[in-house]
């Protein structure tokens, strides 16, 4: 590496960095996204949702080439770090000790903290851009990824674990009370309670809903006009003035 230029190095660190910034704040917030609401916005027929359901649909080689690409690069910084390191200032264990520190504190904070928590904040507005880098990525890693996972599987193969057991995961009636219940910032009151009765049905019996026949007041619209005109002023149910003449005109109307 003598006959490169050591701005030319220094740029490629700084490259390398916000490469693996970029796998790190794609992996986290493709796994923070709304798989609901991004159901939602893949009607509006947005290219981006499209792709972004398309590499969720396969998280599995979605994460192998995040971290394959994410280890690879912090990998290669180290090495290049400690290159320039010693053909600058030779072989100097003091340095060598700082510029590992140096490196690991960049990694750390820019390249794995700082991401993750900005991808983990604004999910959908990272993610959706994220997609159509990470499409092509995955199309172009597929050797790559094909020959690691021989050995991966080989060792979960060994260790007895099946990695298909918990992918299909659904959503329980208490889950999804949950959910709408966290949703009170976002829908009416009233909606979020008819929601919520939607799950009590099973627990309701026919007792709850009818009203028994002993408590029910019925007019008799053979009595005089009068007669019902008191019984609807009287009667023990909460009605309103005005549906009380109404039901009283439509009573005489019968009447005569």
């Amino acid at each position: 590496m003598d006959h490169i230029p050591l701005w030319a190095q220094i740029c490629a660190i700084f490259l390398l960095l916000f490469l693996s910034a970029f796998f790190s704040i794609s992996e986290t917030s493709m796994m923070a996204l709304n798989r609901h609401r991004l159901k939602h916005l893949a009607t509006k027929g947005s290219l981006r949702v499209r792709v972004t359901q398309g590499l969720l649909a396969k998280t599995d080689q979605l994460l192998r080439v995040i971290l394959i690409g994410n280890n690879l690069i912090n990998t290669i910084i180290p090495v290049l770090t400690t290159s320039i390191a010693l053909h600058t200032f030779g072989h100097n264990n003091l340095v060598l000790s700082v510029t590992t520190g140096v490196v690991a504190f960049l990694i750390i904070v820019f390249a794995a903290i700082a991401p993750k928590i900005v991808g983990a904040t604004y999910p959908e507005k990272v993610a959706l851009p994220a997609s159509l880098v990470l499409s092509p990525l995955m199309r172009m890693a597929r050797p790559l990824v094909w020959f690691v996972n021989l050995f991966a599987n080989g060792v979960l193969r060994v260790l007895r674990i099946n990695t298909k057991g918990g992918r299909d995961q659904r959503l329980s009636t208490e889950e999804l009370r949950t959910i709408v219940l966290e949703s009170g910032n976002f829908m009416p009151t009233k909606r979020r309670s008819i929601l919520l009765n939607l799950f009590d049905l099973e627990n309701i019996t026919v007792d709850d809903v009818m009203i028994p026949r002993h408590r029910i007041e019925a007019l008799d619209f053979d009595a005089p006009f009068d007669t019902i005109l008191h019984q609807l002023e009287t009667c023990c149910h909460t009605t309103s003035w005005w549906y009380i003449r109404a039901t009283s005109t439509a009573c005489w109307l019968f009447c005569t």
